[in-house]
This record gives C-alpha cells, structure tokens and sequence, in this order.
C-alpha cells in the first residue's frame, strides 16, 4: 500500500480502489475493442456537458468511471450527488457489472447498472429518456447482427452496411437523449469520415442540428494502445438556439502533458482551457478554477468566442 499515490482524490478508500482499478486496466490491456478509458478524458467529458443534475445514462458502463467523475463535477460546483444526479449503467460483463457498483460504494454513490448486451438489449427502455449520456464503447466491432435490431427505435438514421459497430453505438447515444439532452462519448477516428452507409447515417446526424462539439485527442492517452480518438458530442437543446446549424472543432493534438514515453494525459488547467472554449462558444461564462488563465488570455484575449487558427473553427452544416 506503500505505493498508493496519496494525490489521488477521495478519502483512503478511494485511493485504494482507483490505485487497484488502475493496476487492473494495465493487466487488461487491450481486449476485443475496449479500452479502460483514461480519467483525464472522462474528466474533459464531464467538464463539456456538464451534468449539474438530472438523469446520466452509460450503456457502455465498464467500471462507472463516467459517473465518479460526474458525481465529482456536481461536488465541485457545490451540489450535492446523491439527490442531484440519478445514474443509469448497462454493462455486458458480469464481473464489470460488479466492478461498476462496487466503484459506486466506494465513492458513497447509488445508482442502478444492469447487465445487458447494449446491441440487442435496452433495459432501462432508454428512448428519449436522459438528461446526459457519457461512454467509451468498444471501437470498430464486428458480428453484430443487424437482423436483430432493424426494426429497434433506437436506430432512426438507418443501419450501416460495413460490419462495424460505430454507427450503432452513436445512434443508440442520440436516441437516449430527451429533448435538451446532451451527450459526450469516445470514438474511433476513423468514424469521422466514414463513407458510404455510414457516410448516410453521419449527414443525418449532423443536419438534425444535434451534432454540438468534436474534439480531436493525440494518441498515447490509452492503457497499452497508441491509437488516437475523438471525442463526438451531442446537444439536443442547441436545435432550439442560435448554434442549431453549427458545428465547434477543437483540436486538442497538441494539448497534453507527456506523463512518461508512452502515456500522456490532461492537465487540470488543460481540461479546463479546452471546456472554456465550448463554453465560450454557447455563449456562458468561463471557469477559472484550475488555472487556466493564462491560455484563456493567450488565446481568447476578450473572452469571447473566435476561431484560432490550429486550435478551434466553428462551422456551419453547409
């Protein structure tokens, strides 16, 4: 125990859990497209859709890192978890099922993650149901049987040709979504400009007007794979605003701290820097919590929204 790094947040108990979970994520490594997600992601996630309270739905669940962090966000704007926030997981590993509502305990949490094959099962009949949706789900899948959901409502935009389950997965995060609802999920690179079927599918999404922020991550932020990833998210709520036929894109590559030479990850101030920008670009008022001030100024001098060359660009749908 001598070597539980004692910066980790939450009290002793928690420190053992994420110091174990994280010695378990090295052990598992890489395993049919699923990755422990890295928590400095989670936390960037969290920080974008912000989940001050309501109803937050992972159907892609792993260990519940999504909703600790999300439970932590809501603690740090000085609310209160336990009444705030309702959490809802579905999960097909019965042991992660376990580890999931064991890391719930550990973090004096509630919530209700069932098991279940998300491709075919929908227990907690999600269709229009969540405030905030977050996951990492399994890139670039293959064998799902297409057969077994085409007349599934989760699935509105049309099923993809390719045996791949990225388009699957993203339509089962819109159709959880309620109206105003947002979400913010890892994905595969190689899902933003995919063609054909898939092609299809994505200009529907995006001419919903739902499509809010894409965020491009460098590699080496995972556990023992190199491979770098976007991070898609979804606002319901912006089809009713000025954002409705706009699309943000940050590009985040260059934006890291090289933790050794082979595992990067976000800073505090940088996770927050990068959540200022989409904040910036809806019109709210910027943090200044973990000092991220001077990027602010460097890069925003007026504290307003503009596009910065290398970094941001706002684009409408046309």
């Amino acid at each position: 125990f001598s070597d539980i790094p004692m910066d980790v947040e939450g009290d002793v108990f928690g420190r053992i859990y994420e110091y174990f979970l994280g010695k378990f994520a090295m052990a598992e490594g890489q395993r049919g497209g699923e990755f422990y997600t890295p928590t400095s992601l989670v936390k960037l996630i969290v920080e974008i859709i912000e989940p001050y309270s309501g109803r937050i739905f992972d159907p892609a669940a792993g260990s519940a890192g999504m909703f600790v962090q999300s439970a932590e966000f809501v603690r740090r704007h000085q609310r209160n978890p336990s009444t705030d926030i309702s959490i809802y997981g579905q999960e097909n590993v019965a042991e992660t099922v376990r580890l999931g509502k064991m890391s719930l305990a550990v973090h004096g949490l509630s919530g209700d993650i069932r098991q279940g094959n998300s491709y075919y099962e929908d227990t907690h009949e999600s269709v229009g149901k969540f405030d905030f949706l977050m996951a990492n789900p399994p890139f670039n899948v293959n064998g799902v049987d297409k057969d077994r959901i085409s007349d599934d409502p989760r699935f509105p935009f049309g099923m993809p040709r390719p045996d791949n389950g990225n388009y699957v997965w993203m339509q089962i995060f819109w159709s959880a979504l309620n109206d105003s609802g947002r979400a913010g999920f890892v994905m595969a690179n190689s899902a933003s400009d995919a063609r054909q079927s898939e092609q299809e599918i994505r200009k529907r999404m995006v001419d919903d007007g739902s499509v809010d922020v894409m965020v491009a991550i460098s590699s080496n932020f995972f556990v023992n794979v190199t491979l770098p990833c976007t991070l898609w998210f979804f606002d319901k709520g912006k089809r009713e605003t000025d954002r409705k036929d706009k699309v943000l894109f940050i590009d985040a590559r260059n934006i890291f701290e090289q933790v050794d030479r082979a595992h990067r990850e976000f800073r505090a101030d940088q996770i927050e820097f990068i959540a200022n920008i989409v904040r910036l670009y809806r019109g709210q008022e910027i943090e200044d919590v973990m000092g991220s001030d001077d990027l602010m100024i460097e890069n925003f001098p007026e504290l307003t929204y503009q596009d910065v060359s290398g970094l941001c660009k706002v684009a409408t749908i046309e």
